[in-house]
């Protein structure tokens, strides 16, 4: 009996540490594998996150994969646009005020109209001397409403900055004012040609 006791006692004692150890050689192995769990997921988590800070980054740029952006793209703000702004308000400001070759070619139409009427070749004083140079004024001051008309519209054709297209639509309307005065100074429709009356004359 004492030595069956004392056998299964130390059998018991035997096992109990060998139990141990496959726990823990268990408890090892699991460790093992967890953390090569996480270090394969380590990388995919990542390469994710990367993706994810691309994605944002291509959101904030607005540009795609294939480089296309979804934002508009800013106006152009070219010399060339702001020169020509400036030229089609220049422009319409001088047809609308009047310029010095207006008033050269007026002064040579009143001198040829003197000289016609000294050699005989013109009847109508008023009309050649005065009603002739008007209408010279009217037609230089509307070609320079024309060119600055042109000018603003080619610049308004295509985006351009703020003040580009403000510059340009104030030529715009300076020309399109002074290509009414013109054309009302041309056709008489602010004052007709002053005439003589007939039977007025001295002693009448």
């Amino acid at each position: 009996m004492g030595t069956t006791r004392t056998t299964e006692k130390r059998t018991d004692d035997e096992t109990v540490p060998a139990q141990a150890a496959a726990a823990e050689e268990e408890k090892a192995e699991g460790a093992e594998t967890a953390g090569a769990e996480a270090e394969s997921a380590e990388p995919e988590a990542v390469k994710e996150a990367g993706a994810a800070g691309q994605d944002d980054d291509n959101g904030e740029d607005g540009l795609g994969d294939d480089g296309e952006g979804t934002a508009p793209a800013p106006p152009a703000t070219g010399v060339a646009a702001g020169a020509g702004a400036v030229v089609a308000a220049g422009l319409g400001l001088a047809s609308v005020t009047g310029t010095w070759l207006g008033t050269l070619m007026a002064e040579r139409q009143t001198l040829l109209g003197q000289i016609k009427l000294q050699t005989g070749k013109a009847t109508d004083q008023i009309a050649t001397v005065y009603g002739t140079p008007w209408h010279t004024t009217a037609l230089v001051n509307g070609v320079f409403a024309v060119l600055a008309a042109i000018v603003a519209a080619v610049v308004l054709t295509r985006p351009r900055a703020p003040w580009v297209r403000a510059v340009a639509w104030a030529g715009l309307a300076l020309a399109v004012l002074g290509i009414l005065i013109s054309a009302g100074m041309y056709l008489d429709l602010f004052g007709s040609l002053p005439s003589i009356p007939k039977g007025g004359g001295p002693g009448a």
